[in-house]
């Protein structure tokens, strides 16, 4: 099956936007906050993960700062800017509103005469 990359793009900027709503994360701790609430649905791999995060902090909605891990690691930190929490609410909205379209689309029977 072919993905639209936008549409792909968009939806793993939103979890990462959303995974950094409560506390900021290093790429792992996204990486792992993606996969638990997904049930494991959705992998995140770093060669996804990290152009996305660099993205995100060239666009203003993230920002990074280094810290130390739960493993006393040196990681890079993101968190969400006022921008980003900004932009997540409208693309949050957006989001709801499209996957509902689509969903009322996909459960519509064919006509019966």
């Amino acid at each position: 099956m072919s993905q639209n990359p936008n549409l792909v793009r968009g939806t793993l900027d939103l979890l990462i936007l959303k995974s950094l709503t409560w506390e900021p994360r290093h790429g792992y701790g996204i990486s792992e906050w993606i996969e638990t609430v997904t049930d494991g649905s959705l992998l995140m791999e770093e060669g996804t993960l990290y152009p996305a995060l660099h993205r995100l902090q060239a666009k203003g909605l993230v920002e990074s700062e280094w810290g130390l891990s739960e493993n006393n690691r040196r990681a890079k930190y993101y968190r969400l800017t006022v921008q980003g929490e900004r932009h997540l609410k409208v693309e949050a909205d957006s989001w709801a509103r499209f996957t509902d379209a689509v969903a009322r689309a996909l459960a519509m029977q064919a006509p019966t005469d």
